[in-house]
């Protein structure tokens, strides 16, 4: 026993010396370790031109959980905000540089992030000011945004590229169609710069598609040129931190107003702006680039040389799009390129509903039973208004010859003259035939005159015919303020037998509208004769009609105007009614077949009494726009 204790003595002493050195190593473990926990990691995060203005709010708010997630430090991160990166005005600067340096002089921080082109300009400018040694990451700036030459070994970029190019071309392909594309991008400094790279990098490209420009706008101005696009067209949203106004837009405001308005579809280079308003196309991932520079910090604050750190610059991710935005636009997927993501693709009508679906769908069939019983009465009275505007239309055609009657003698007036004039050119030319030496100068002049005298004759021809022509109702583009001067020069010489005066006040503007010539030319004539009606019992001095033809809005408005004793205020309302006529030979149906063919164009006719004496007739017709 004594030698059994005597060993193990000798062996507890023989090994003291190795566990006195495991104990000291395990003490200094716990001991690094419990100092590593307790440093500190110091980082300044230095924004562009505010905390909360996009893409670079989204880089920020993803970085800061990357480092909180990777790093193995505590962090004491402080953020300040480049305000004057706003407007080029540098006077700003100087305080901020002062106080930056007063916050920070004898405690330069671990790691300075600079968010964005603003911010990475500014630091380059007072690197030498502020933080001489301190390791900086360039992040959320393009390539060409930073001054590569004048970077020392303390800095490190994780930069981007932007190709425009690539972007346009990459909307072009899906959306082929477009002809103009408007480009939303503000007028601060970094917005400037950009516009001119920009328009160096489309010009390829403009050939193709018309771009335009809103820097110079307020955003108000610009929220009402983009809400009156062409068709075809389609917006690319750049950035928007300044307006052509000096007004600032933080946060997601701008983007969301412009959706609310425009009238064609948005697309980006940054998916930061991805999720509610863009279509999509290849653009950058917050995410990822927030991934990457967090990546880069870490490796800074754990030991490694900023200048020995080289970042290559990442270009677009694969396009990716939103579904909602293609079904909105009409965007075929066809057209989308291979490998494209759709994101937000809402499930099918009958996932969502199938129970609903089919309770509907057996309602239908019930329904159908029912709606088959009334299709027969349907087909009875689209026979009746077929017939009831067929006999409209004969009614009208006998009301144009009885509008002709009252014209007869003013149209062989018009076209006797003419037929005069080419007898007495006629007899004149056989007078100079006859002569030993006849002038054929002067014989081609009196051919011209004779065939100008024919030309004319046969348009007061035309223009009879046109009018008692029998046509069915037809639509075609027609020139209002033409139709309208035709009409008074039409009637000139049945006012002028009248011993009554025709003044016109016609738009020299186009007054383009879809509508039946004819029938139109009807109502214009019927309302003018009705005028001189009315003049009959008048003195010489007052026979005067008025007829108008202008532009309002959207519509045209023809007003044709007498001195007559007006309308008896109760027979307003019945003057457009069947039959009923004032007139001691009339039919009553005149006015009544002039409203029906003005409410088939969609207009309006209207009566009223002047101030002055007489009355005033108005017809308002809708003008043709673009999408006629």
């Amino acid at each position: 026993m004594q030698r059994r204790t005597a060993a193990t003595t000798d062996w507890l002493m023989t090994m003291r010396p190795l566990v006195n050195f495991c104990l000291v190593t395990i003490v200094c473990l716990l001991t690094a370790a419990q100092a590593i926990a307790a440093e500190h990691k110091h980082i300044l995060i230095l924004h562009s031109v505010g905390r909360e203005f996009r893409p670079w709010n989204e880089y920020a708010k993803h970085m800061r959980a990357e480092l909180d997630r990777q790093s193995p430090w505590p962090l004491d991160v402080q953020e300040h905000s480049l305000v004057a990166a706003r407007s080029a005005d540098l006077n700003p600067e100087p305080p901020f540089v002062d106080y930056l340096r007063a916050l920070y002089t004898g405690h330069e921080p671990d790691l300075i992030i600079v968010v964005g082109a603003p911010a990475a300009n500014f630091i380059q400018r007072h690197r030498k000011d502020l933080f001489a040694t301190a390791p900086m990451v360039f992040t959320t700036v393009e390539q060409r945004r930073v001054r590569m030459s004048e970077l020392t070994e303390y800095d490190t970029v994780v930069a981007v590229i932007h190709d425009f190019r690539f972007l346009f071309e990459s909307y072009l392909s899906i959306a082929p169609d477009t002809k103009t594309i408007a480009i939303i991008n503000g007028d601060s400094p970094n917005e400037r710069f950009w516009q001119g790279e920009m328009r160096r990098e489309l010009k390829p490209l403009e050939d193709r598609v018309e771009f335009r420009w809103y820097d110079k706008l307020s955003y108000e101005d610009l929220l009402k040129q983009t809400a009156i696009l062409p068709p075809h067209s389609a917006i690319f949203w750049y950035q928007m931190i300044v307006d052509g106004a000096g007004v600032a837009h933080e946060g997601d405001r701008a983007l969301t107003r412009l959706y609310q308005t425009a009238n064609a579809p948005i697309f980006s280079h940054d998916d930061a702006f991805y999720g509610r308003e863009i279509v999509g196309g290849p653009m950058h991932s917050a995410l990822a680039g927030a991934k990457r520079a967090a990546g880069v910090a870490i490796r800074i604050l754990g030991g490694e040389k900023p200048g020995d750190i080289k970042t290559p610059p990442t270009n677009f991710l694969p396009p990716r799009y939103d579904w909602r935005e293609l079904q909105r636009w009409k965007i075929t997927e066809t057209l989308l390129p291979a490998g494209a993501t759709i994101d937000f693709r809402e499930p099918g009508v009958w996932q969502q509903y199938r129970g609903p679906v089919a309770f509907i769908a057996g309602v239908i069939l019930v329904q159908g039973a029912l709606i088959s019983g009334l299709l027969f009465e349907r087909r009875r009275r689209q026979r009746a208004e077929v017939q009831s505007v067929q006999r409209s239309a004969q009614l009208a055609h006998v009301n144009r010859f009885a509008m002709a009657g009252e014209l007869t003698a003013a149209i062989a007036h018009e076209i006797n003259q003419p037929l005069g004039a080419m007898l007495a050119n006629t007899e004149t030319a056989q007078l100079i035939a006859k002569s030993p030496a006849p002038d054929m100068n002067e014989i081609n002049e009196i051919l011209a005159d004779i065939r100008r005298d024919n030309e004319r004759a046969g348009s007061i021809i035309q223009r009879l015919r046109s009018l008692l022509k029998r046509t069915p109702f037809e639509l075609k583009e027609v020139e209002l303020a033409g139709l309208v001067r035709e009409t008074v020069e039409l009637l000139s010489r049945l006012a002028a037998t009248r011993e009554i005066r025709l003044e016109s006040l016609i738009d020299s503007a186009s007054l383009p509208i879809r509508g039946d010539r004819i029938q139109l030319q009807q109502v214009f004539i019927n309302l003018m004769t009705n005028a001189m009606d009315a003049l009959a019992a008048k003195p010489d001095a007052a026979r005067v009609i008025e007829v108008s033809c202008i532009r309002r809005d959207k519509f045209a408005t023809i007003s044709v105007s007498d001195q007559g004793p007006g309308i008896p205020p109760h027979l307003l309302r019945k003057m457009f009614e069947p039959f009923f006529t004032t007139k001691a030979h009339g039919m009553g149906m005149g006015l009544s077949i002039a409203r029906t063919i003005v409410e088939a164009h969609h207009g309006q006719l209207t009566a009223e009494n002047k101030p002055d004496g007489g009355a005033i007739f108005h017809v308002r017709l809708p003008l043709m726009t673009a999408a006629n």
